[in-house]
């Protein structure tokens, strides 16, 4: 960096425009600065510390443009909006998969003609004060409202994993199914009806989701979930289980969502427990994310290990 640039504000990683001019940067020193990778320009007139940036994964990122958006609006708004739809989704951190960086909101109505900035999409409904929360400060919409909206615009796969993961935050399930009854024939509700049919608080990540669904789509024999084993180690949870043929398969990489990379400890401690089963005469399926979308071939795997098991 040139030493002639003032240096960033240690104790912040995202700033408006104004901020940084009142660091005393001007409009060529933030344009170096960006050039270098030292800063990101998140969105018009909020930037945020490069190294920062680039080390938060998908998530992260979402909310943090959630983040950029507020801070950037927070003296050019009246503020009558909410955080809505997968915005309020990431806020509330529910496991999202296949989604864009969008920020979108909801609002009561349209009080200008003024459009919204690029990258913001605006839906327009009124919210019963049962439909708000508050996550880190920001106004959102609650749980179950965020979960119908997302899953309206969500194929089936992608609402499983959300409704899996907020009935395992505490969703009023009862309440979601009421929402689904009331929308009648809405485009995309099928995709909510689907989801609470197939729901399960048990499940513990999106791939373990998307497992479950596609093991009841193929008409493989349903396993039991998080089943319980006691070995030498002690006691061990198998994500799927066919305890009577003693079958396990295994999702890889479920500690880190959506990375698909687990870390060696997490590889080590599974295999070491893997062998310990293994003794008992489990036999494994272990699958990853690529398995998922490779129909036939898994099918054929699980079928192979479940007719070894008799």
């Amino acid at each position: 960096m040139n030493s002639r640039i003032p240096a960033l504000p240690v104790a912040e990683d995202l700033w408006r425009t104004a901020q940084l001019l009142q660091c005393g940067l001007n409009s060529r020193a933030i344009a170096q600065l960006v050039r270098d990778g030292t800063l990101v320009r998140v969105r018009r007139g909020c930037y945020a510390r490069g190294s920062w940036w680039t080390g938060l994964n998908a998530g992260g990122r979402r909310r943090q443009l959630i983040f950029a958006h507020a801070h950037g609006t927070r003296t050019t708004s009246a503020g009558g909006f909410v955080y809505s739809h997968t915005s309020g989704a990431s806020l509330q951190s529910l496991h999202l998969w296949g989604v864009d960086d969008m920020v979108h909101l909801t609002q009561a109505g349209c009080p200008s003609a003024v459009s919204h900035a690029r990258g913001v999409v605006a839906h327009t409904r009124q919210l019963g004060s049962r439909e708000l929360a508050f996550v880190d400060g920001l106004r959102c919409t609650s749980l179950e409202r965020t979960v119908v909206d997302c899953c309206l615009m969500f194929n089936v796969r992608q609402a499983l994993i959300l409704v899996d993961h907020a009935a395992r935050l505490g969703a009023d399930l009862h309440l979601l199914r009421d929402y689904c009854t009331a929308l009648g024939g809405r485009n995309g509700v099928v995709a909510l009806r689907r989801a609470l049919e197939l729901v399960d608080a048990r499940s513990e990540s999106a791939g373990e989701s998307l497992t479950r669904e596609l093991i009841h789509r193929l008409r493989i024999p349903p396993p039991e979930l998080q089943y319980v084993v006691r070995t030498s180690l002690g006691e061990h949870r198998l994500d799927f289980a066919w305890p009577r043929r003693k079958v396990a398969l295994e999702f890889d990489g479920k500690t880190k969502y959506f990375d698909y990379r687990p870390t060696s400890e997490v590889v080590f401690e599974e295999r070491r427990r893997e062998k310990a089963l293994m003794e008992q005469g489990w036999i494994f399926v272990r699958v990853e994310w690529k398995d998922l979308f490779r129909e036939q071939e898994f099918k054929y795997r699980v079928l192979h290990a479940l007719a070894r098991g008799f």
